[in-house]
């Protein structure tokens, strides 16, 4: 054999400049260590009695913190950087690529729109792959005929789209998504291009208009009804939450009247499946639409690898699937990994990041880190899994993967067979007495289900791999407003303490079966919503204590002040070149410090409200879809970096009452700064309290626009404005009597 056989589908480097931060780290430690020992040693002092109890609130909290701090290390300690080598990968297996099976999920028409999820299913079909080895299934929990209506279209516009991309190899192969780039970056020069690229827009636009006016009207056109036989299954239809298994083979290689494009090459298999929902059972959102997938796709195409996406995550790169085997299939290394985890990454964010949606320092860096310890997290979109490991699995040393066997089980069934067979595999009642949802498939019972069941698989021994290409494998939408933000991270980080509440927490569930530093990892993630406690008893108390002029931190003549500096300074020098390493901009930096700060007292405070009500019995785990629709008015304000606010809910008003509190307890001081004469000598004795609510007033600076200075409908609203300011008086006027 050839040395050419022995190399390595893939490289793993690590990241440079590892002495450098440890040692940042362990000085960092250090001070921290510093810190507690003050708070500790000083609790009796008596020159602090009429503080004591902020004095104890303040050691907690920064114990707290440090803690925190600590586990957020083993994110950073070892950073590991993959590269696959898709030459070597075709070289080698071309001839036996193993079936891709394609999960695109949708749930609502009205807040995932038609067009967005077609341009997602358009865009993975047109991988870079064999057709026949890929297969794309819809999964449509809306059960909705415009989004079937949509998808039918879809797959007749695949006949063009499909060759079209591939002879000129456009990218990214979303067909909105490349007639919006080629506006920007020029059309092409070369005159054949050009002639087909008219026809192809052509098309497109029709399609567009037909399933823009179909979602207007709320009706599929007659023609289109009489003209395929699917739309029959809306004829027993009564809701989106009671209806019948729908399930759709739209192409299939063995249709002879229709698996073939314009070129005459056959075409990905396309599967449309609205499973069965009745009110009487309940359907486990994502994961129990996941989960009736991977049965319905092992009757049909029963790929080995299982990618899936969600409907407003467009592929962004058609070499995404030879990236991702490249690590599933080396030799060396390949039969240990269950699954590639890529990016998520929005390409609606604005150049400064107005909400912080982008995680920078997760995608760039933390992902980098768990890669170290055994693996990244699974975070429920753009992952390639390998179907055993999905479906359950464990991994032993003697395991091998067997890339030669066949993947199409049921090469002799006739279409309709299929459908048929398959539909029982999507009802609801299946799944009772299974082990699906606990041992196969993915978890339930979690509103991150996708976090859950990767923890699942590593535990039974699998390692992960995290790559995150220059080019960026999908692309997706980011909430565009404040409330959305919020709501989006209430979700997330009400799963993550759900999982640190359950039998599976990394804390235990993880214990001796992955390693020490990736629990560490996973209890970052686990720990997001407690960390509201902490955040606001510091986003509050010394403010307050401030305005009383009672101390709560060394003065600037103490030797005890340098430690809080050197956290400070050290801390944010940091953060702030990391964010730059991960090429934010300053601005970008400041607005991700602004939404920490706000999903840490609003996102995460009712994330634990929830989880305890949850616990006791008075609240049961709700999905919240994020609208990928924006009126047109909030668009604009979102393009010009204008913070939306324009709803009235109890997150909105928490983050007003404390802006308000902090500029009343600022204005307050200086104030007294001014007409008293000891007013200097009060900020050298409480400098530290004095630039922390400083702080405070200057990042709140848009939510004071939101109230006072703002008329158009983004502002906040009137009644978010009147409650915020009574609380806050109402505090500070308790507090003044206390």
């Amino acid at each position: 054999m050839g040395s050419l056989e022995y190399s390595p589908l893939f490289e793993t480097k690590r990241g440079r400049g590892r002495i450098i931060y440890r040692s940042f780290a362990i000085s960092l430690f250090v001070a921290i260590c510093f810190i507690w020992f003050y708070r500790f040693s000083h609790i009796l002092d008596t020159k602090f009695e009429d503080g004591k109890w902020a004095w104890l609130g303040m050691f907690g909290a920064e114990l707290w913190f440090g803690f925190y701090w600590i586990l957020t290390q083993a994110l950073r300690w070892t950073l590991v950087f993959r590269q696959p080598f898709v030459n070597r990968l075709s070289q080698r297996y071309e001839k036996r690529l193993p079936g891709v099976d394609i999960f695109v999920c949708t749930a609502d028409p009205d807040i995932e729109p038609p067009m967005m999820v077609i341009n997602t299913v358009l865009s993975v079909m047109a991988y870079d792959y064999p057709t026949e080895k890929l297969s794309v299934y819809l999964s449509d929990d809306g059960g909705s005929e415009i989004t079937f209506y949509a998808l039918l279209e879809a797959s007749n516009f695949a006949k063009h789209w499909l060759p079209f991309s591939k002879r000129f190899k456009v990218e990214p192969r979303s067909p909105a998504a490349y007639f919006k780039s080629i506006l920007s970056s020029g059309y092409p020069t070369d005159p054949l291009q050009l002639k087909e690229l008219a026809a192809i827009k052509k098309l497109y636009d029709e399609m567009e208009k037909r399933i823009e006016d179909a979602t207007k009207l709320g009706e599929v056109p007659k023609e289109a009804r009489l003209k395929h036989k699917g739309f029959s299954y809306w004829d027993s239809y009564f809701s989106r939450r009671d209806h019948d298994t729908i399930l759709q083979i739209l192409l299939h290689k063995k249709d002879p009247h229709n698996s073939k494009d314009i070129d005459g090459c056959v075409l990905p298999t396309l599967v449309y499946v609205a499973r069965e929902k009745r009110p009487q059972y309940f359907h486990n959102f994502k994961a129990g639409a996941m989960n009736s997938l991977l049965r319905v796709s092992s009757h049909i195409s029963n790929g080995k690898i299982i990618l899936n996406v969600d409907c407003d995550m467009y592929s962004n790169n058609s070499q995404s699937v030879r990236d991702s085997l490249c690590f599933l299939m080396d030799e060396e290394k390949g039969h240990e990994i269950a699954f590639v985890q890529f990016p998520q990454i929005f390409e609606n964010a604005t150049k400064n990041d107005l909400y912080g949606c982008c995680l920078l320092s997760i995608s760039e860096v933390e992902f980098h880190g768990a890669d170290g310890f055994g693996g990244p997290l699974y975070i429920g979109s753009g992952c390639f899994h390998k179907r055993e490991s999905l479906c359950g699995m464990k991994f032993t040393d003697q395991y091998r993967n067997d890339w030669n066997s066949e993947d199409d089980q049921f090469k002799e069934a006739f279409l309709h067979e299929l459908e048929e067979q398959s539909k029982t595999l999507a009802s609801c009642n299946y799944e009772e007495n299974t082990s699906w949802g606990k041992e196969i498939g993915l978890k339930y019972g979690c509103p991150v289900e996708d976090v859950i069941t990767g923890l699942s698989i590593q535990c039974k021994g699998w390692k992960s791999v995290y790559y995150n290409p220059s080019r960026k494998a999908f692309l997706g939408l980011a909430p565009t407003t404040l409330p959305q933000t919020l709501v989006q991270h209430k979700r997330w980080s009400e799963g993550d303490l759900q999982i640190l509440l359950s039998k599976y927490s990394p804390a235990w569930y993880g214990f001796g079966k992955i390693s020490l530093g990736l629990q560490m990892g996973y209890c970052v993630y686990c720990l997001w919503a407690p960390n509201c406690l902490a955040t606001l008893y510091y986003s509050i108390i010394p403010s307050l204590y401030l305005r009383k002029g009672i101390p709560l931190f060394p003065k600037m003549s103490s030797p005890w002040f340098i430690p809080f500096a050197y956290v400070i300074v050290g801390e944010t020098t940091y953060s702030l070149l990391e964010f730059f390493f991960c090429w934010g901009t300053f601005q970008g930096w400041w607005n991700e410090l602004r939404i920490w700060l706000y999903k840490r007292t609003s996102s995460y405070l009712f994330a634990c409200i929830d989880t305890i009500l949850k616990l006791f019995g008075f609240s049961d785990s709700t999905f919240i879809i994020t609208t990928k629709v924006t009126a047109e008015d909030a668009s604009k304000r979102y393009e010009k970096e204008i913070m939306e606010f324009g709803v009235s809910s109890p997150m909105l008003t928490i983050l007003a009452t404390l802006a308000l509190l902090n500029l009343f307890c600022s204005l307050s001081v200086l104030k007294d700064a001014v007409i008293w004469k000891g007013g200097l000598e009060a900020f050298e004795t409480m400098v530290l309290q004095v630039l922390l609510s400083g702080f405070l007033v200057l990042i709140n600076f848009p939510l004071y626009q939101g109230l006072f200075l703002r008329k158009d409908n983004g502002r906040l609203p009137i009644s978010v404005s009147i409650k915020s300011i009574v609380l806050s008086l109402s505090v500070l006027i308790s507090f003044s009597f206390a």
